[in-house]
């Protein structure tokens, strides 16, 4: 029989994807303690800030000038799941949301028709190292849906399912399902318009989380169609089906069979990102995603003319409250807390 791993790279920076993701970048950065701004309290020179994506002192301001993130920027025909595993995101949109998001929170936000947000990384804590860790994953939406009205949701980390596993070792396997179903156990609705709100086009993120030696099963897709992505980005060694990584890899792996993995002598960390392709024609142009050139520039043109409806910003790096805590506002103005 011929192995499940159809075939493996180098992680790179951000990480190849397959149909139907386009996009896909694990963010680690080691702030130090923020000011009284939520700024580093460390100095900026030396940095290409407006464009830092060079790890200098442990940490990059990304397109931050003073707090590092990503400042307000426009999107179309896309999604955007964004998974904070270490501290914080300050959201701003054009639809009037706002969030503050963190501890294992995701944000779902289903861009369609155009939206402006930005994307700031608040260094809460004075007194203490700011540690930020995320994933950046981009959904595609088929032509059906590329103009679709942007939405904006939050799945706070006590809704999300976590799966565990143990072997016949005893060594246990913990899987935290955002997208998708595993074991009985269901992820958060996706927004209505999400490629992933059809059934039949079986996505699944799962951030997969083994003990030094666990090995686990992961269950089949039962569609050969289904593309199924497997990224070892921690830990010392993975064996994936029959093949043994001793460096940090990607593996396209069949959907439709069952796959083993066994972590090796450290604790080990995977995200695996699971469904069916869109199989239409994408045609990107930076933070627009169409299937024709024409649409590209009429992308262009409706995000100078409209603003995607967002209005004059006070700023184009908000960032809330010290205090505020993991909040969301929605477009009409309810507010809601983990």
């Amino acid at each position: 029989m011929s192995s499940v791993v159809i075939e493996t790279a180098p992680l790179g920076f951000p990480w190849a994807t397959v149909d139907p993701f386009l996009f896909c970048v694990h963010h680690l950065d080691h702030y130090p303690a923020g000011n009284e701004k939520m700024a580093p309290i460390t100095p900026l020179s030396g940095r290409n800030l407006g464009n830092d994506f060079v790890i200098k002192d442990g940490f990059r301001m990304y397109h931050g000038k003073e707090v590092p993130g990503f400042p307000q920027h426009p999107h179309r025909g896309f999604e955007t799941v964004t998974i904070v595993r270490q501290g914080y995101i300050d959201h701003s949109d054009s639809l009037g949301a706002a969030a503050r998001f963190g501890a294992g929170d995701v944000q779902w936000l289903t861009a369609g028709g155009g939206i402006v947000h930005s994307e700031m990384f608040p260094l809460i804590q004075r007194d203490a190292p700011n540690t930020g860790e995320l994933f950046q994953i981009w959904l595609n939406l088929p032509a059906a849906d590329k103009l679709a009205p942007p939405h904006f949701s939050m799945l706070w980390s006590a809704s999300i399912p976590r799966c565990v596993f143990t072997d016949e070792n005893g060594r246990k396997t913990e899987i935290t399902v955002v997208a998708g179903s595993l074991d009985g156990n269901k992820a958060p609705a996706p927004p209505p318009h999400s490629w992933a709100s059809r059934a039949n086009a079986q996505v699944a993120i799962w951030c997969i989380k083994m003990q030094s030696g666990a090995k686990v099963t992961l269950p089949p897709s039962g569609d050969s169609a289904v593309m199924r992505t497997v990224y070892f980005f921690a830990g010392s060694q993975l064996k994936i089906a029959d093949q043994v990584h001793a460096s940090h890899q990607l593996a396209l792996v069949e959907s439709n069979r069952p796959l083993v993995l066994e972590a090796g002598d450290s604790e080990t960390e995977i995200l695996l990102l699971q469904g069916r392709p869109i199989a239409e024609p994408v045609v990107q142009y930076g933070p627009f995603v169409m299937n024709t050139k024409s649409e590209i520039q009429a992308d262009f043109r409706d995000s100078r003319s409209t603003g995607f409806g967002g209005g004059p910003w006070p700023s184009d790096d908000p960032v809330h409250a010290r205090t505020d805590g993991r909040f969301a506002r929605h477009a009409d103005g309810s507010i809601e807390r983990p």
